[in-house]
């Protein structure tokens, strides 16, 4: 038996979200982190029935709320390619009608990130590394924070 390929973008786990708003949400994904809709099903009263968004090679499956669809966001983390660009993801996210929830910061364990909450209640963490730690010198820092 051989297996069947997978839509591009679609990998071992694809994550997706069930959401008030979906269709802020996908318009959030394209202004936030130039996503592209490469589908989606309208459902009743112009609701979305499924959608799937493209961002840098991923796929994020998402839909609205509905009969039998009760609400599932997700908690998703985002990498881009440096701090710089942690900090530029933040601000158009932000102007796309994120909640800020962190401001971009770099953390114990050698990761630039900041946090926001999208349209639907999706939260995003935009990071990427910025410093290659050790485990034992990630584990060192992270005791040096609760003394």
């Amino acid at each position: 038996m051989s297996s069947q390929p997978r839509p591009e973008g679609h990998h071992t786990l694809t994550p997706g979200a069930i959401v008030p708003n979906a269709a802020k949400v996908i318009t959030f994904l394209e202004e936030a982190f130039g996503g592209k809709v490469v589908d989606r099903y309208e459902g009743p009263g112009g609701t979305v029935a499924h959608a799937e968004v493209l961002i840098d090679g991923s796929v994020f499956m998402l839909g609205d709320v509905g009969p039998g669809l009760d609400p599932m966001p997700a908690a998703l983390s985002y990498y881009v390619e440096d701090g710089a660009a942690v900090d530029a993801a933040y601000k158009r996210a932000v102007a796309a009608g994120a909640i800020p929830l962190e401001v971009p910061r770099n953390q114990f364990y050698g990761y630039r990130s900041a946090t926001v909450k999208d349209p639907g209640g999706n939260r995003w963490s935009i990071c990427a590394i910025v410093e290659q730690l050790s485990l034992d010198e990630m584990h060192r820092r992270a005791a040096a924070l609760e003394q």
